[in-house]
């Protein structure tokens, strides 16, 4: 967490070792994931992080995100065990609406999960962690994702598109 002390704004700042990135072969998803934010906070949603800028030094890169105060919705869902039916349907509807924006701009999002997903002050959805997203006019065959979490197709690798993202919903 860093505050921009000019405007008193305060930011969350995702810090990447450079040596992993590269060990671990995340290159091009590290890229990917800031492209796609980058071009998503071009035209926010407010169901989705904001990015607001990144730099690097010798030994990290680093992505400045809007902040979010409410923390993970696993850490909400876990607490209440369950939720209702207009609760379950309030938050259906941020994902619905959140893959409606991505899917228009051609992007899969690929690994929907309650730790990637944050509560704000008011109490709404943001989604962060781009990491497994990808700009896709049809099929990918990329196998990635949160093993409890993929869909079959994604499994079988036959080529998967937006699809897979509804299923994570599901």
């Amino acid at each position: 967490i860093a505050t921009h002390l000019p405007s008193k704004c305060t930011y969350a700042i995702k810090m990447l070792k450079k040596t992993e990135v590269i060990r671990f072969q995340q290159v091009q998803h590290m890229l990917s994931e800031k492209d796609i934010l980058w071009e998503l906070s071009k035209d926010p949603h407010p169901f989705i992080v904001n990015l607001a800028t990144t730099f690097q030094d010798s030994r990290y890169l680093y992505m400045v995100l809007e902040y979010i105060i409410g923390g993970e919705f696993f850490t909400h869902l876990r607490h209440s065990v369950t939720f209702d039916s207009p609760t379950a349907k309030f938050y259906a509807a941020h994902v619905v609406l959140i893959f409606e924006s991505l899917h228009g701009r051609s992007i899969i999002y690929r690994d929907l999960k309650p730790e990637n997903l944050l509560l704000d002050a008011e109490g709404y959805l943001k989604l962060t962690d781009f990491g497994f997203a990808k700009r896709v006019d049809f099929k990918t065959y990329t196998l990635c994702g949160t093993p409890e979490y993929i869909a079959p197709e994604v499994l079988l690798n036959k080529g998967h598109g937006k699809g897979v993202d509804w299923w994570t919903l599901g």
